[in-house]
């Protein structure tokens, strides 16, 4: 689904469309393969929950996975995206330590006792 683009991103190819909710989602399916393949090392117990950080056009966002997105597809809230209608598109993919790096800028912590 991504392939090494740069040393911060990934590059890949998704469908992505505008959807109504307030945060951008792909299905859970998808989430937890790509943080497995792409975010784990391997060693003790590690999240596959924790938001993926993509970026459309000019804008990095938080990903989170849920059951109603069809596989494949980035659905991202109306106000994040340039355009309207649903396209397969170019998305990067922040490697796990600028995601992290994204992810506390934007004030998101881990949930404790995971």
């Amino acid at each position: 689904m991504f392939e090494q683009f740069s040393g911060g991103y990934y590059l890949g190819k998704l469908y992505v469309e505008p959807h109504d909710g307030e945060r951008a989602v792909i299905h859970r399916d998808d989430h937890e393969a790509v943080n497995e393949q792409l975010y784990t090392d391997g060693e003790g117990i590690e999240r596959l929950d924790a938001p993926l950080v993509m970026k459309v056009d000019t804008t990095h966002f938080p990903v989170h996975g849920d059951e109603g997105v069809p596989s494949g597809t980035l659905a991202v809230p109306a106000e994040l995206l340039d355009e309207t209608s649903p396209s397969q598109r170019e998305v990067l993919l922040a490697k796990a330590n600028r995601a992290m790096e994204l992810l506390q800028y934007s004030g998101w912590q881990p949930a404790t006792g995971v």
